[in-house]
């Protein structure tokens, strides 16, 4: 029994680490682990960002400070 436990065990490992082997000349691990990055991507993604919080901050600011500014009239009535 413990050798064919063993038997299977062996083969398996084998399995694996010729998988593993082909997965390291595959182009998508290449991809995988290309330091460059992709930055005309992440520059759009920081663009469009900035784009919608400043459209959310013109929208919102007006409302805002006036809910900032009716807290702190109601706090100077506390004292």
């Amino acid at each position: 029994m413990n050798e064919m436990i063993q038997e299977k065990f062996v083969e398996v490992t084998n399995f694996v680490t010729q998988k593993y082997d082909e997965f390291r000349e595959s182009r998508f691990y290449k991809a995988l682990s290309d330091e460059r990055g992709d930055v005309p991507g992440w520059v759009l993604v920081v663009l469009m960002t900035t784009g919608l919080v400043t459209a959310i901050w013109t929208i919102a600011a007006p409302r805002l400070s006036t809910i900032l500014r009716n807290s702190l009239d109601s706090m100077n009535g506390i004292r």
